[in-house]
């Protein structure tokens, strides 16, 4: 009895990533017998029997229990670990952005054969060095665009990955529109295609750098160039689907512009469409200027902290260019002090490594950094010029700011020096509590991704200095 009672007890059991766990018995003749898989569609599944003296501690696996084709191709496309070595938002982030990939090819085969007609292919009276001369002024207007939009706005994609992200789709589907009706305009052509490329190739930048920055997001276990790569597989895959369609779509397409045009404008709408239900699936976790505006907003009105979700789905995408409020972070010392005075002016009253100046007429609000201000030096120092901007906002406040913002509405018998120290001490009270709430709602304080410049500076006349 004790004998088939061990038999009939598990001896161990495994489970792979967070697929179901299954069992392994002690079987009469002596091998393991294991428990079949749970039915996880991305894990293995079949039971097999291993028996002793085998690489596994038994033989190969049985037949009829191999591992399903369907998972083995879930793994050649999606990354080792799936789904816990990614984020939540992976998932419905990478279909719909399947989708926008599919319209995309499609669009772009539309595009090109356009182009090839303006150029003259299948023209007899067409010149291969008029043609091939076209191609390099092309190709050399987009280079020179790729380097000076790389040089003019490379860091400040990392602040607005989302934002950028549909920017440069967008402004993909305007560059494939100007090549269709380039063949329209026969005199403009050259310059149509020109400016068709260098729009492309801003979208280049664009996409990389957001893509990049959205890999960091999306790979939780030091994975960056699995889930890279795995993006790339998918969407090798997605533009092979495309150039299969598209062959079969542009022979009964091109003979008719307006059907042609028809297809491009509904490809379009649906390239648009899938790159907004993309970008808004995305929740990330690290606060940028808008995120942090919304979380602080909710915070003065409420009392409470919005989690990562709830932010990111308030996230403006069209307008997250041009916030309300001027916040410049690490500006340089010499651009906001050009006397002794205005220096201790400027000092008074801050005890943290950071100084604050409030132009109270054009809403701008600039900050010099200390050379000891941190990640979280540098939050505090962004809410509190968005506390600033509060004051002259609308909306319900805590107390002793709705004081400050009744004395800045009175008029500007109170210099903004004096209100910037004011709400010095309201902060001192106030930040904590809201720091706190960030780490508890979620969100990684560790770092963010404002924008901040690399001016740093040091000052005498600060009495003492915290780090936080």
């Amino acid at each position: 009895m004790a004998y088939v009672a061990s038999i009939e007890a598990p001896l161990c059991s495994e489970q792979f990533g967070s697929g179901t766990a299954r069992r392994c018995r002690a079987a009469a003749d002596g091998s393991l017998q294991w428990d079949a898989w749970g039915r996880c569609w991305w894990a293995f599944s079949g039971a097999f029997t291993a028996k002793p003296g085998g690489r596994d501690g038994g033989e190969r696996v049985a037949p009829g229990t191999a591992v399903p084709p369907l998972s083995r191709l879930l793994a050649v496309f999606l990354p080792q670990g799936f789904p816990d070595s990614v984020s939540p938002d992976y998932l419905p982030y990478q279909l719909w952005d399947s989708v926008q990939a599919f319209a995309s090819s499609l669009s772009g085969s539309l595009a090109t054969h356009a182009v090839l007609l303006g150029i003259g292919v299948g023209n007899a009276k067409a010149s291969v060095s008029a043609a091939t001369a076209t191609w390099l002024v092309k190709d050399s207007t987009g280079m020179l665009g790729r380097i000076i939009f790389a040089w003019w706005m490379g860091s400040k994609m990392d602040c607005n990955a989302k934002q950028w992200r549909l920017f440069a789709d967008i402004l993909n589907d305007v560059a494939m529109l100007l090549e269709i009706m380039a063949p329209i305009f026969p005199i403009c052509f050259t310059m149509t295609i020109c400016i068709s490329n260098l729009a492309k190739c801003i979208v280049g930048v664009a996409g990389g750098a957001t893509r990049a920055a959205l890999t960091m997001h999306q790979a939780r276990r030091n994975n960056m160039a699995d889930v890279s790569a795995k993006d790339g597989s998918q969407e090798t895959l997605v533009s092979l689907a495309g150039l299969l369609v598209s062959l079969l779509m542009l022979p009964l397409v091109s003979d008719c512009p307006s059907l042609s045009l028809g297809c491009f404008f509904f490809l379009t709408a649906l390239h648009i469409y899938a790159n907004y239900r993309a970008v808004r699936a995305l929740v990330i976790e690290t606060l940028n200027e808008r995120r942090l505006w919304l979380v602080l907003k909710h915070f003065l009105q409420r009392g409470e902290v919005l989690g990562p979700a709830s932010a990111n789905q308030m996230e403006p995408l069209w307008t997250g260019f041009w916030p309300s409020l001027s916040l410049s972070l690490g500006v340089p010392l010499h651009r906001v002090t050009s006397s002794v005075f205005e220096l201790q002016k400027l000092v008074e009253g801050h005890q943290e490594p950071y100084l604050l100046r409030w132009d109270q007429s054009q809403n701008q609000v600039q900050v010099v950094l200390s050379q000891m201000a941190g990640p979280e030096t540098i939050l505090r120092a962004a809410t509190h010029g968005l506390v600033l901007g509060a004051l002259q906002g609308d909306g319900p406040l805590p107390g002793e700011l709705e004081g400050l913002r009744n004395q800045v509405r009175a008029g500007p018998e109170k210099e903004s020096c004096v209100i910037v120290r004011e709400t010095h001490q309201v902060l001192d009270k106030l930040f904590p509590k809201f720091l706190k709430g960030l780490q508890d709602a979620g969100w990684t304080t560790e770092k963010h991704q404002l924008e901040v410049d690399e001016w740093r500076a040091t000052w005498l006349l600060c009495p003492e200095k915290k780090l936080l």
